[in-house]
């Protein structure tokens, strides 16, 4: 098959590296891909979130399968006009999309069939929701409604704190993402990531992880995309993930069903979990980023089969085999993420550096200029290990961080500590 993969960053990296793994990928195109992903596979230049663009050049290029990685695509209706054109895609319509780019959609379908979640309210004013927020007390969670890059959340621990974060969000700072607001209530507790496959009808769980948003050890500074991830969730128990499937995630399928909007791709379920109870934190309709990483290094070559069965409707038949083994990340970011950070410094190290099914660098925001690899985004590289245990895998991960020569970049030094502590 040829196989058509859409993003730029380290999941797609991920995702190319484990379909490569599959004897059925014949052919492998990513647009518009990395300076890693170019060493594995084409790269190419086109608009990804124009289903127009993207319909055609599956056309010119005999694609018969397209993967599409990133929210904004999916948002943006690129998977129905594959849809309507015959192709065969994985990635939710732009109607399903919804449960990712509205919050307070996600919201309406989890009061709709009782799945918990954090007590909210939804504003549109800037005054109402600042009433809202001394009505409520700190700490408090503000939300950008729309699609953010995995920025427009903050936590907040004060009253003021919050109003400057909706200051912030009506002032323009995240776009057209934050013209509406979703305040939500703080939930304490542990917080996992649960990745489920639906064709439509069935669900098909495919792993659980856990992620570290803040930038620095200890989880303090500001929130990120995500600086590590870790594979499997030790948190997420077989018992609460059963749980989970029972009170969220089957009842929310069964909601967009219903409403006309069946969900068919990845679904991925940020979930809060105390006293062995899950709570929904939010949803994202693709895999997350850097949990992606970690996912494929452990399903390798079966994640394209299963992928594959989604998009086709065949869940039902299908089966997810897991090594008993984990997996790590560890994400390396330009200096001054999540702020502002400078573009083009070389990073050194890498060629000679082992690549195999247990270790990879996972290029994300990289470019290759005069023969050197160099950052141009602000998580740059993914660097993933797996071992029979956490800490053997964490192990591997940083030694292989400690082989790369980049002064103008950084990592956490932290990541797993929640399981190894």
């Amino acid at each position: 098959m040829n196989i058509l993969i859409l993003g730029s960053g380290g999941r797609e990296h991920s995702l190319a590296w484990a379909v490569l793994q599959n004897p059925k990928c014949d052919k492998l195109i990513v647009a518009p891909g990395n300076a890693g992903i170019a060493q594995i596979a084409d790269c190419a230049a086109i608009d990804i979130n124009d289903g127009g663009t993207v319909v055609e050049f599956v056309a010119r290029n005999n694609v018969d399968f397209v993967i599409i990685g990133p929210e904004a695509p999916l948002a943006n209706g690129v998977a129905d006009r594959l849809r309507e054109s015959g192709i065969l895609v994985f990635g939710p319509s732009k109607a399903a999309a919804a449960l990712e780019a509205s919050k307070a959609f996600t919201k309406e379908i989890c009061d709709a069939c009782d799945a918990p979640t954090a007590a909210y309210g939804h504003f549109t004013d800037l005054a109402a929701a600042k009433a809202y927020v001394q009505e409520q007390g700190a700490p408090i969670v503000v939300k950008a409604d729309g699609l953010a890059a995995g920025k427009g959340v903050i936590i907040a621990e004060t009253v003021a704190q919050a109003e400057e974060a909706l200051e912030d969000m009506f002032g323009g700072q995240f776009g057209a993402a934050g013209a509406e607001v979703v305040i939500e209530e703080f939930m304490s507790g542990e917080e996992a990531s649960f990745f489920v496959l639906c064709d439509g009808e069935n669900v098909m769980p495919i792993g659980t992880a856990q992620d570290h948003k803040r930038v620095g050890d200890g989880d303090t500074g500001p929130n990120t995309g995500g600086m590590g991830a870790y594979s499997p969730a030790p948190v997420l128990t077989d018992e609460i993930a059963e749980r989970a499937l029972a009170e969220i995630i089957r009842p929310t399928m069964a909601e967009m069903a219903k409403r006309g909007m069946p969900y068919q791709g990845v679904l991925y379920a940020g979930l809060m979990i105390e006293d062995g109870k899950p709570r929904l934190v939010e949803y994202n309709v693709r895999f997350g980023d850097p949990e992606c990483q970690v996912l494929m290094m452990r399903l390798g070559a079966q994640a394209f089969d299963l992928m594959h069965a989604a998009a086709e409707g065949r869940l039902a038949d299908m089966q997810v085999h897991w090594a008993d083994d984990h997996a790590l990340t560890v994400v390396m970011a330009a200096a001054g993420y999540p702020g502002d950070y400078e573009k083009g410094s070389v990073i050194g190290g890498l060629k000679g550096l082992a690549e195999d099914s247990s270790n990879m660098v996972f290029h994300a925001g990289t470019a290759e200029r005069d023969g050197d690899i160099v950052a141009v985004g602000g998580r740059v590289l993914n660097v993933t290990a797996r071992g029979e245990t956490l800490a053997q895998a964490r192990a591997n991960a940083y030694a292989v961080v400690d082989k790369i020569d980049w002064p103008e970049g950084f990592c956490r030094r932290d990541i797993g500590w929640r399981a190894l502590t």
